[in-house]
């Protein structure tokens, strides 16, 4: 595909990501989109096939080269378990923790708790990153450096969780943490650091012998 055709593209998502944001699944048409971002019907058919297909290729977007790198840390042999957690946390609080549409999009439709064939595409879409951190977690139980008893998954509810309470209600955790978390500037500066910090000491407390 040459660039212009990927420019395109790539604006059209833009354009739907901001789109489905605001108005949810239901509530977005790819009529709206095209108009908004100024292609036709055809064209947007014709890079996307429907309107589940534009709104699985945003995730993809977004996800795939994330995972890919997650990906790369877990089949790392040169460094330990928890080495390769501390890695995974600093890239997930750089990647995921900010206020952005794409956030948005995704804390709607997972809260949804839909049984719908979107719904689990994109679930296993997004269970993929769950089991590398589900992977370097066993292997550190294997090679001795984290307890035995550890429990997985609310290990992973725990780091999935606190961006989640803090990013998805900002009425409440921006009086708690005594900053507005919907500022890009503390998010930067403040909220991204002092989540990575906790979570690596508190899953260094947990985790380890």
């Amino acid at each position: 595909m040459d660039k212009e055709k990927i420019d395109k593209k790539d604006h059209i998502l833009d354009v739907a990501e901001r789109v489905f944001s605001e108005k949810g699944f239901d509530g977005a048409s790819t009529r709206l989109i095209s108009g908004e971002a100024g292609v036709n019907m055809a064209m947007l058919n014709y890079y996307f096939g429907s309107k589940e297909g534009l709104f699985l290729a945003i995730f993809e977007r977004k996800i795939s080269s994330f995972q890919d790198i997650l990906q790369n840390l877990g089949n790392d042999d040169s460094i330990g378990a928890w080495n390769k957690m501390e890695k995974y946390i600093e890239m997930y609080g750089e990647k995921v923790v900010n206020n952005n549409c794409f956030q948005k999009l995704l804390y709607q439709e997972m809260s949804m708790n839909r049984s719908t064939d979107l719904s689990y595409k994109l679930r296993d879409m997004l269970m993929k990153s769950i089991t590398e951190l589900d992977k370097i977690l066993r292997e550190g139980i294997a090679n001795g450096e984290f307890k035995k008893d550890i429990d997985i998954p609310m290990v992973i509810a725990a780091l999935y969780g606190t961006k989640n309470y803090i990013i998805n209600t900002p009425m409440m955790s921006s009086p708690l943490l005594g900053y507005d978390i919907n500022d890009d500037n503390m998010i930067e500066t403040r909220l991204k650091p002092q989540i990575k910090s906790f979570m690596k000491n508190l899953l260094k407390s947990y985790l380890h012998n």
